[in-house]
């Protein structure tokens, strides 16, 4: 039987699942190849685990299902599944060094989230102006 390795990645609102498995290179990102995803900012956020990988990539399939939050979010939650299986499926030290330094993000999640709006103005923080004349 061959080896399967099962990741998940977030990004703000975004939530992505991905599965890494033996086969031919071919990676998909809700269902579509990685190639014809767009936007182009969004594909080279997505192609850059790939990149720093090499030809690691050749040896195996990558199929990512995101849900939820932006195209941004979703491209990053993406990324950091398709960076976290490779290095689960290899176990190699020297991947997930070479990651680290790139960007750090690509393997530990950003916690930070948006602020939730509270009464009595247009935003988290922001309050109604008073001029008092």
């Amino acid at each position: 039987m061959s080896k399967v390795v099962h990741t998940s990645g977030k990004r703000k609102t975004a939530i992505a699942r991905g599965t890494v498995r033996e086969g031919t290179g071919k990676v998909r990102v809700n269902r579509k190849p990685v190639e014809l995803y767009s936007p182009e900012l969004a594909r080279l956020k997505i192609f850059e685990p790939l990149e720093l990988a090499g030809d690691l990539v050749d040896s195996v399939d990558i199929n990512v299902r995101v849900i939820g939050g932006g195209v941004m979010g979703q491209a990053e939650a993406a990324r950091m599944v398709i960076a976290k299986g490779l290095v689960e499926y290899y176990g190699d030290m020297n991947l997930k060094d070479r990651y680290v330094q790139y960007d750090r993000t690509m393997l530990v999640g950003d916690p930070r989230r948006s602020e939730s709006k509270k009464f009595g103005g247009p935003g988290a923080r922001a309050r109604k102006q008073k001029s008092y004349r």
